[in-house]
């Protein structure tokens, strides 16, 4: 049986790859082909979810490696906390969905951080936007039968569903049938989740650097991985130093 976690931001490779140098969850392309590289035929793929959702294209290419896993396995996907945005969309591609009766799944329209431009700039957005809400709605109606003017309306409301509620609805399968302890995701945009676990990370590498002068010498200053680890995250978001 092969396990993928989705838990965590949904992030391109380059964002995974710094996300695990500060060991913070996230789920990414790589990591998924990684985990399918060594499937064999007829084996069992288990999808844990429990994540804010993130970057729509990256959600893309694993929907599409899931599915395409689904040609010769079958893939389960079993929700333990929230599935919101693009980790629904992930939720989509498997053969069975399963949800945790203390889960959620929300959906909601695609959307894009701070930008600056002309007007020609912003209604190329606007028509990416749009195209991509149009995408998703696609494999929302897919799964679920309900028609695409339903889905929308469900998207622009961002609407947020109970294992009963997705199951009513077509968007999951089963109701897991135990209770789940999982303690419930704090509620987020899904573009905030990635910052914020970044600025968590910042914090407690500085309390790693203060445990080790507590250890070691009081006077002593930080290692030089510490110090390369917040050189890197502080002046990739321009954060500064102080608490």
């Amino acid at each position: 049986m092969a396990a993928i976690n989705v838990k965590g931001p949904v992030v391109d490779n380059d964002t995974g790859d710094f996300m695990d140098y500060f060991e913070m969850q996230n789920v990414s392309p790589k990591k998924v082909s990684d985990a399918l590289s060594n499937l064999t035929s007829g084996e069992q793929v288990d999808v844990q979810i429990a994540s804010d959702g993130g970057d729509v294209f990256a959600a893309s290419e694993i929907y599409t490696m899931l599915r395409n896993a689904q040609q010769n396995n079958s893939v389960i996907a079993n929700i333990e906390g929230l599935a919101a945005s693009a980790a629904s969309v992930i939720a989509m591609a498997c053969s069975t969905i399963n949800m945790s009766p203390s889960a959620q799944m929300m959906i909601h329209k695609a959307s894009v951080g701070s930008m600056s431009g002309n007007a020609d700039d912003l209604e190329q957005v606007m028509n990416s936007l749009n195209s991509t809400d149009q995408m998703i709605v696609g494999l929302y109606s897919e799964r679920t039968g309900l028609d695409d003017s339903t889905i929308l309306q469900m998207m622009s409301n961002t609407t947020f569903m109970n294992a009963k509620e997705a199951k009513d609805k077509g968007f999951c399968d089963n109701i897991m049938a135990f209770a789940d302890s999982q303690k419930q995701p704090v509620s987020s945009n899904s573009l905030a989740a990635v910052p914020t676990q970044l600025g968590l990370a910042r914090f407690k590498e500085i309390l790693k650097a203060g445990d080790s002068q507590t250890k070691e010498n009081k006077a002593q200053k930080p290692t030089s991985q510490s110090n390369e680890k917040l050189a890197i995250l502080l002046n990739k978001f321009n954060l500064k130093g102080e608490l």
